[in-house]
């Protein structure tokens, strides 16, 4: 099979399109034959060495994937070959076939086609388990997700739109990027590059600041978020984009009773990621079938062209996701 290969740590001249042996499902595995893989952030940290991936996952990146069930190993029981699915994977997405858990398997969401379905796993997974269960979002609550118009943040908008009726804010870096939020449901979309995100936060909440922060950034935006928060507000730090360190004052955080968080998919283990896709099955699916939300695609390239769409999500030009044509 045709793959994309990390040479070396470095920039996305690095990726390059070698031949592979086809992997064969384990016990538990379903083989796929990929028609669509989605590019994510954490697929550059890999690329530039920062992430490695876990003990026993493939080296090739990519961490979601659409296609067509190949094979399936002997203990595998819901799928069969032939099946349309999607899946989340510790790896080995930019590539014909890979091997994802049975149990991290959903079928494609009905309307979506491969390369929607594509686009999903990362960040629905991401965001359910940090904005839902870690995060604890409720009804009517006020949420701010940083990087409103990447994957994560036009996900979180959307299910916190349609799940919990949230008082939306949002960070972006260009106007149209702002403009792009608000339609999907942001209330309030603010350009970092012009303005100080705490202090309009501040301003636009009389004080009284947010109840919930999804952060990709981390260092940089710590002692800002712990202004944004709220008396009993919750920080949920899921990438540090802009660097893992910050010198903190810690006053915010015992006077207003915050609670700060963090959390990564890939290495947690295949039975926690399995209940978190049980619920996304359960509550988020009929919104997609429904078109109530929808998987952002920004652009889709073939498979051989991965370093491209990793310049592109590096240089800040994407809107929601980009996909791969395998």
């Amino acid at each position: 099979m045709k793959a994309i290969e990390i040479s070396r740590p470095g920039g996305p001249e690095v990726l390059r399109l070698v031949e592979r042996p086809v992997p064969v499902p384990g016990p538990d595995g379903v083989l796929i034959r990929v028609a669509a893989a989605g590019v994510n952030r954490p697929d550059v940290m890999q690329r530039r060495g920062l992430y490695p991936p876990p003990r026993g996952a493939p080296d090739i990146p990519g961490l979601e994937v659409a296609g067509t069930v190949a094979a399936v190993g002997e203990g595998v029981t819901r799928w069969r070959p032939g099946d349309r699915v999607c899946a989340l994977l510790t790896g080995g997405g930019y590539a014909e076939y890979c091997v994802a858990s049975a149990a991290l398997c959903l079928p494609i969401p009905e309307g979506l086609d491969f390369v929607q379905a594509a686009a999903i796993p990362e960040t629905y997974f991401t965001v359910w388990d940090n904005v839902f269960e870690r995060g604890r979002l409720q009804s009517g609550e006020r949420f701010l997700v940083h990087g409103g118009a990447g994957g994560i943040g036009t996900t979180a908008i959307q299910l916190a739109r349609e799940l919990r009726r949230a008082e939306i804010y949002t960070t972006c870096g260009s106007d149209a990027k702002c403009r792009f939020c608000r339609r999907l449901g942001a209330a309030v979309a603010i350009d970092y590059r012009r303005q100080d995100f705490a202090d309009e936060i501040v301003r636009l909440t009389r004080g009284e600041g947010v109840n919930l922060i999804l952060d990709i950034v981390g260092g940089p935006y710590f002692q800002k978020n712990l202004k944004s928060l709220s008396v009993a507000g919750r920080l949920v730090i899921i990438a540090v984009q802009g660097g893992p360190k910050a010198e903190v004052n810690l006053l915010p955080i015992f006077l207003k009773r915050l609670t700060v968080t963090g959390a990564t998919l890939r290495p947690r283990l295949v039975r926690e990621k399995a209940a978190i896709a049980a619920r996304l099955l359960e509550q988020v699916w009929p919104l997609l079938a429904a078109g109530r939300v929808r998987p952002i695609v920004h652009a889709t390239l073939p498979l051989a062209e991965a370093a491209e769409a990793h310049r592109r999500l590096e240089k800040g030009e994407v809107v929601g996701k980009i996909v791969l044509l395998a």
